[in-house]
């Protein structure tokens, strides 16, 4: 393995995924309503969906997706869809409540996998991490698996820190009127995300 080329992927992978985006903007207000452990199915809905979503590239499907623009406004759609509802909720999110009543706000394993699932920005994020910097110059088929791993692996890093700053910003003792203006940055900040990843 060419330890040269091992060491620009990995910080041009941590740099496109973990850069904020809808999926980065989703696990911080997921940790923030529900804490480490409530967001955890999310966190793990997320990581699966992601993970096809690598897969499906790596295998060069999404280039045929990408020859169907039909199919992939339809994703967009779905995904566009599903940030505004969560923005919604978020920015709603009553204050003042107890962590158990919070607890009690969106986020299944099944949201996360949508969302992992139907992101255009990862799908183009792993289409160009996988399609640069050869690692295994012996076995191209090795070279994409060792890829898929890679970038597995640094999925799961980026996003567990950023599901921490969540759980950081619950832990903050805020006045109601805080909280509120917290919930709806948040609430702004998928809205924003969603808007720059779909359009």
């Amino acid at each position: 393995m060419d330890m040269v080329a091992l060491g620009i992927f990995l910080t041009a992978a941590v740099g496109l995924l973990g850069s904020p985006g809808p999926a980065i903007a989703a696990l911080i207000a997921v940790g923030r309503a529900r804490g480490f452990v409530g967001g955890l199915p999310y966190f793990l809905g997320l990581q699966v969906g992601l993970a096809i979503a690598a897969g499906v590239t790596a295998a060069g499907l999404f280039s045929l997706l990408a020859a169907f623009p039909s199919a992939l406004r339809i994703m967009t759609i779905a995904a566009t869809v599903y940030l505004i509802y969560l923005a919604y909720k978020i920015a709603s999110s009553p204050v003042g409540d107890t962590a158990e009543e919070r607890s009690r706000t969106h986020a299944s394993p099944a949201a996360g996998f949508l969302l992992g699932m139907t992101n255009p920005k990862a799908y183009l994020a792993f289409a160009s991490l996988l399609a640069s910097y050869t690692l295994i110059k012996e076995s191209a088929q090795h070279d994409t698996l060792a890829k898929w791993f890679l970038l597995v692996v640094v999925m799961i890093v980026v996003d567990i820190i950023w599901l921490y700053v969540g759980v950081f910003l619950r832990r903050l003792r805020l006045s109601p009127s805080s909280e509120r203006a917290l919930n709806v940055t948040l609430g702004l900040m998928v809205l924003i995300a969603a808007g720059l990843a779909f359009v």
